[in-house]
């Protein structure tokens, strides 16, 4: 039986029996807060005397009901509503109790601890509609769909349609909106709560005037700039507009800021959700508001790319993900006048796709989808970041204009519809004039990532003989890629680094001659990927490698000192570089590092590095080390500026001797201050952490701040700071929690996850004892949770940070060993596990070296 899963046969040949138009869905959430009743009335055609079915996940079907006959309620089994004795044209009606969800899936109910009010949300990515309506789950039955929701008088209601002026019924209101565009059910949305914001304006290029929203929970509307919001909305529409060559598809943009969510934000047509951690409670840092201002243009991207045009089926869910990853990038970088180093920020995505490329599970960018399951847990870093990546190589080899062409074409073409990949590059190829079948097998029909180094001949003199590329198939199997890259020359001149050669050209094939570099002086840094263009692994000869680090703090551009750290970070993961080596070089760039996206990368990178790659014997001298450091620089930072604040959390995180845990401390209760620094509730709370996981603090100073700060975001941290304590019950409980607990929200629960790790390197003997019910637990976990929550369970436990740590427990064995005992256990379970421990054996062979 398929339970909850479907497979992508099944979907194909649904699709082929049933043409569905149209949805009526009425939703009672005025009943209680644990369950409502969903009415759902389909029309559909189909073959006659065909047989089907609905998909539905609900406590109760209370009645069936088939072109106007009773069907009896046992239909419903499964998950599935099955349907036989079909006509042409049908209708038919699903009642049923469906349940309020606590994990950001299907309809998601929330009550404030700061008020007592309560809030609803839908996130039906990627099958999850079938929670709140009986419906066809599957991205290529497109539809219209009409809601009508009940809900208490105080309530509003956001859809995808223009919200309504309610009526009253017995007290209660009732919202009755239009039928919305032609969508598929992943992106239809109910939002419904005592919600308050803002209202504006835009007017598309078509001269519609666009309705703006911009909203969230009572208790966090004196912290919402819904004016800053709308203001990157407006000029998102303005570039994506022009450069798409289509107005924006629907008639209204809301923009919904919610609690405990389960992702960054969603693409529901015109109803936009984002997690409400976006609503900053202290002023944010530049990074945070590029961070924000990113997820608003890739949401808004997707109006088009996504909503309007949609994939066939989830495996060109890359393409609906990489092409907005692309294009808030590069809206960022070029319709904004904030954000113009946005490529530079684009590194740290993109560490996340190179990560992600050289585990044991690195799939295509075009992977293959079979069912529901593969699909959830294929929202990974190659889906999004390399993929982003790799367009944007696509757009330098067919030429911008040339693409945009093209995509103008694929819009006009395939509104309302759906396609797939190769509906996309037909037109790139008609627009260039290129063949790209070529081009699409190496790039996105393969896994896996090359390498690129220099190859340099040098004359008695000390002129290059000649320069090549060298491109080598990091992964084995995969084939050598073309690559649109540039390849510069750096000198110290009178104590300054200056660039003294650059050139752009094609890279293809084992070896390409740079044919400028002939003759010039061999420059003390020669730098593969300068402006980083290219999605590659990039090594430096001995020479620059040693130049580059002697010399990191002196480069003046951001991006250069990036493509050198993501080197040397690169070497580390490939067990080259030993971790203290790179320590030292992120110690001494970050002074300098004005990007704070950059250097918020650095500093986890870091984090990595002490506590999972230092190898045991150099743990204790290294730990100081970089405690010490840290808050020297914290305190070496020009006051009030985002690095004095970033490096002061960083210094907090990483304070291991006393001394440094009393500095920290003192900060904390203001006996010591940084001129500038202000110590809000946010950075108070990151200090306590500090000073709990040193000893200085515990549960009574975590009930005196939570005291000051009783919004669910503080009762978070003072779950994150009891789960810090350094003491065996403590962790006991904590780790019960995380695996256990099915009560927890997942905000609540990453947070206790977070806590539970804190002083892994200081305190490895405190997670011993849990490594084998770990993995003991592993099948329970997956099979007691619905998907989003099992993958965060299964990512919190894993014991990645006490790798190599004691002798009593091998991680890396005993991962391996379930993996061998547990073959047929389901594929997404088995992924996560080989995944982390893949990445177990990566820090045993880096601590070795």
């Amino acid at each position: 039986m398929p339970g909850q899963n479907l497979t992508r046969k099944e979907a194909e040949e649904r699709a082929s029996i049933a043409t569905v138009y149209h949805y009526d869905v009425e939703l009672n959430l005025a009943e209680n807060d644990e369950t409502f009743t969903s009415k759902s009335t389909i029309d559909f055609d189909a073959h006659d005397g065909a047989s089907t079915f609905l998909d539905l996940i609900a406590d109760e079907v209370y009645s069936i009901e088939v072109n106007g006959e009773a069907r009896d309620v046992s239909a419903f089994y499964d998950s599935r509503v099955h349907l036989d004795g079909l006509k042409e044209r049908n209708r038919v009606t699903v009642i049923a109790k469906c349940r309020y969800m606590h994990t950001g899936e299907g309809l998601h109910r929330f009550t404030d601890p700061a008020d007592g009010k309560s809030y609803t949300y839908s996130q039906f990515e990627v099958p999850d509609s079938r929670r709140v309506f009986a419906v066809f789950e599957q991205p290529d039955m497109k539809a219209q769909f009409t809601f009508h929701v009940i809900t208490p008088a105080d309530w509003t209601v956001f859809s995808n349609s223009p919200t309504p002026v309610p009526t009253d019924v017995d007290g209660l209101k009732r919202w009755d909106f239009t039928a919305t565009e032609q969508i598929s059910s992943y992106i239809t949305a109910i939002v419904a709560g005592p919600y308050v914001g803002k209202t504006g304006s835009l007017t598309s290029s078509d001269g519609r005037e666009i309705p703006l929203g911009v909203y969230c929970r009572q208790s966090l509307e004196q912290y919402l700039d819904a004016d800053w919001v709308m203001d990157v909305t407006r000029a998102g529409f303005k570039f994506f507009e022009k450069e798409y060559g289509r107005p924006y598809p629907f008639r209204k943009y809301d923009q919904i800021f919610v609690p405990e969510y389960n992702a960054g934000a969603m693409e529901n047509a015109g109803c936009i959700t984002f997690r409400d951690q976006y609503i900053f409670r202290t002023k944010p840092t530049s990074a945070e508001l590029e961070g924000l201002a990113n997820t608003i243009l890739h949401e808004l991207a997707h109006m088009w790319f996504g909503d309007l045009v949609t994939m066939r089926w989830w495996n060109d869910l890359w393409l609906n993900e990489s092409f907005a990853e692309f294009m808030s990038h590069l809206c960022l970088a070029e319709g904004t006048e904030e954000w113009k180093s946005a490529w530079t920020g684009f590194m740290a995505r993109k560490d996340w796709g190179m990560r992600q490329d050289q585990m044991p599970t690195t799939h295509p960018i075009v992977a293959p989808i079979r069912d529901l399951e593969d699909v959830e847990v294929n929202f990974d870093g190659i889906t999004y970041a390399k993929g982003a990546a790799v367009l944007r190589q696509l757009v330098s080899y067919v030429g911008r204009d040339n693409f945009f062409a093209g995509v103008g074409e694929y819009f006009k073409k395939h509104a309302w519809m759906n396609t797939t990949l190769p509906d996309l590059m037909r037109e790139l190829e008609a627009a260039s004039g290129r063949d790209l079948d070529a081009w699409s097998k190496v790039w996105l029909e393969e896994a896996g990532v090359t390498l690129l180094r220099p190859e340099i001949v040098v004359s008695e003199d000390g002129t290059l003989t000649e320069l090549a590329v060298i491109q080598e198939a990091f992964t084995p199997g995969s084939s050598l890629r073309p690559h649109r890259l540039a390849v510069a020359g750096y000198d110290l001149v009178d104590g300054k680094i200056e660039r003294v050669f650059h050139e752009e050209l094609d890279v293809d094939g084992q070896r390409t001659v740079v044919e400028s570099a002939a003759g010039i002086k061999r420059p003390e840094l020669i730098l593969v990927n300068d402006g980083d263009l290219a999605y590659a692994k990039i090594r430096m000869d001995e020479q620059s490698l040693q130049f580059a680090i002697n010399n990191i703090a002196k480069f003046e551009e951001s991006l250069t000192r990036s493509i050198i750290i993501a080197s040397a970070w690169d070497m580390v993961r490939d067990a080259q570089m030993p971790a203290r080596a790179f320590i030292d070089l992120v110690l001494a760039a970050a002074p300098v590092e004005q990007d704070i996206t950059v250097l918020q990368l650095w500093l986890r990178q870091l984090d990595k590095a002490v506590t999972e790659y230092v190898p045991n014997e150099d743990r204790v001298a290294v730990l100081d080390l970089v405690g010490h450091r840290l808050l020297i620089l914290a305190r070496a930072m020009s006051a009030g500026t985002d690095q004095q604040r970033v490096l002061t959390l960083a210094a907090a995180r990483r304070a291991y001797t006393p001394e440094q845990v009393e500095a920290i401390d003192r900060l904390r209760t203001g006996e010591d201050t940084l001129m500038g620094l202000d110590v809000d509730v946010e950075l108070k709370w990151e200090l306590l952490m500090a000073s709990v996981a040193g000893g200085l603090a515990g549960e009574e100073q975590i009930d005196e701040m939570l005291k000051s700060d009783t919004t669910m975001t503080g009762r978070q941290k003072a779950e994150e700071a009891r789960a810090t304590r350094p003491k065996q019950d403590v962790k006991d409980e904590a780790f019960a929690k995380v695996i256990s607990d099915p009560s927890l929200a997942n905000d609540t629960r990453i947070a206790i996850g977070r806590g539970y790790w804190r002083g892994d390197v200081s305190n490895p003997d405190l997670y011993a004892s849990h490594v084998q019910i770990y993995f003991g637990s592993l099948l329970r976990i997956w099979e007691d949770n619905t998907s989003h929550t099992a993958q965060a369970i299964v990512a919190l436990g894993f014991p990645s940070k006490i790798v190599g740590r004691l002798n009593s427990v091998d991680v890396v064995a005993t991962g391996n060993k379930w993996l061998k005992d547990n073959e047929d256990a389901p594929a997404g379970l088995v992924r996560l596990v080989s995944e982390f421990v893949a990445e177990a054996e990566r820090a045993t062979r880096i601590q070795a070296l």
